[in-house]
This record gives structure tokens, C-alpha cells and sequence, in this order.
């Protein structure tokens, strides 16, 4: 009589397979932050390659109108027909409005979104400083009594230009950028959570705290 073989086929053992379980565990909880990480220091490095690029719009800026610092608010003003006012609508003539380089790529507040860009423009909240429309006012006051609106103006602006400017030159410690992170966005690449670029085109975290409105 013929036998015929049987071949057993090994399983896991319950152990084995909360072995393999386990192992699969402890390499996803590797991965996943490791992950993070490398994306946060891509958003970082990306932000910071966005504000040297918006830095080089504002040199042209700058070489245009005889070494004038753009003026103008501190973030773009949201309207039914668009936006208004701000940095990227100033310096549309050297950087498109919509060039991704006004979004910083950790940027996702549909708020901030809507108003184009992710940074604020420093030299736009300062220009409204009791010292610096103090001094304003009085260049104003001196101009002749017919000059136009529009020449008053261009007073105004160029005046804050000049002493804004000023200012951020007296910054021997750079603690004062002239664009930086609307919010804080850069906890896991940088410590200090926002970025900033500097009257000397450098980029890097800011040194301060700051308490700019969120966009």
C-alpha cells in the first residue's frame, strides 16, 4: 500500500506575530517623526530662500527711486475686488503679486492665505510711530500752502521712507528685520518660530518676539 507524504506547513506562533506587530510599531514611531522633522526643515529652508528672493524685489525697488525704502501698510488690506495695498502690490513692477515666494510654504491659515502673503512688512507698522509722524507733521506743516494732495503725499512717504530707514540702520544688533513671518510657523525648524530678512539681505530666525496682528 502506497503512502502518500504530507507536508506540514509552519505557521507564527502567536509570540512570532507581536514580535513582527512590535517591530512595525517601534519603525513607524521612527519614521513618522523623522518625517516631520525633514519637512519642517523644508518649509524652513523654503521660507527662508522666499524672504532673500522678496529681499532682491525691494533692492529693485530701492535702485529705482533713488535708495527709497518701499511704503506702504503691513500686509495687503482683503477687499471684494481683490487685494490692496502691501509689499506684494508695491513691488508688483519686480515681483509678481502672485508669486509663490510671498507665501512662506508652512503657511496654511486660509486668512493669511487670502491676503497673498505670509509676511509682514516691519518697516509698515513703525512708520506709524509717535516720533516718526511727529517729525512727518512738521515736514508737512512747512511745505508751501498750495502744494496738491498728490505732492503732499509723496511728501509723506518719501519722509517716512527716510526715516524709517534710518532707524533700521541705527539697528547695530539686527534685532529688526524688514520682512518677516506673520506668524509663528518654524517651532520645529528653528526654536525661534519665525523668520525674518534684514536690511543687509541676510535671512535667518529674528532674535525677538514679536506681536504682529495674525493676517
Amino acid at each position: 500500500m502506497r503512502r502518500e507524504r504530507t507536508t506540514s506547513v509552519k505557521a507564527f506562533t502567536l509570540v512570532e506575530a507581536l514580535v513582527v506587530v512590535g517591530i512595525i510599531v517601534l519603525l513607524v514611531g521612527i519614521t513618522v517623526p523623522a518625517y516631520k522633522m525633514i519637512q519642517q526643515e523644508s518649509h524652513n529652508a523654503g521660507c527662508l530662500s522666499n524672504l532673500r528672493q522678496n529681499y532682491s524685489a525691494m533692492q529693485s525697488y530701492q535702485t529705482a527711486n533713488k535708495g527709497l525704502l518701499p511704503m506702504c501698510d503691513f500686509l495687503p488690506v482683503v477687499t471684494p475686488d481683490g487685494t490692496e495695498g502691501g509689499l506684494p502690490n508695491l513691488l508688483s513692477k519686480f515681483l509678481a503679486v502672485d508669486s509663490p515666494t510671498w507665501l512662506c510654504p508652512a503657511d496654511v491659515d486660509s486668512e493669511s492665505l487670502e491676503t497673498g502673503t505670509s509676511y509682514t512688512y516691519f518697516p509698515g507698522l513703525i512708520r506709524f510711530t509717535p516720533e516718526i509722524q511727529f517729525q512727518v507733521l512738521q515736514v508737512l506743516l512747512a511745505m508751501p500752502q498750495n502744494a496738491s494732495p498728490v505732492q503732499r503725499e509723496q511728501v509723506r512717504l518719501q519722509t517716512e521712507s527716510k526715516l524709517v530707514l534710518a532707524l533700521l540702520e541705527e539697528d547695530s544688533n539686527g534685532l529688526f528685520p524688514l520682512l518677516l513671518d506673520s506668524a509663528d510657523r518654524h517651532t520645529g525648524g528653528t526654536r525661534i518660530p519665525r523668520n525674518g530678512v534684514y536690511l543687509d539681505g541676510s535671512a535667518r530666525a529674528i532674535k525677538v518676539e514679536f506681536e504682529a496682528e495674525e493676517p
